[in-house]
């Protein structure tokens, strides 16, 4: 069971695990919500969202909006690498 120190709903809590055991078997999602991004990448969802938007791995669809995690990967392997090239 996946928890922050913070009480969090049932449906959240269970949407956590879903979430967890997915990743544990090697899954990766290639489109993720904020909320999932945020915590599939171990930060605060208003950090998330200002990198996600710098990768310009953001795509609005309807009234929901996606983020690209491949693309958001390949953008924090290339500006955050330690090796100078």
């Amino acid at each position: 069971m996946y928890s922050r120190g913070k009480s969090i709903n049932p449906e959240k809590q269970e949407k956590l695990d879903n979430m967890a055991k997915q990743f544990a078997a090697g899954g990766k999602k290639k489109w993720v919500r904020y909320d999932e991004g945020a915590l599939l990448y171990s930060m605060g969802i208003h950090s998330f969202m200002e990198l996600a938007k710098e990768a310009k791995a953001v795509y609005h669809i309807k009234r929901i909006v996606l983020v690209n995690t491949e693309k958001l990967d390949e953008y924090i392997e290339v500006m955050y690498s330690d090796d100078p090239e």
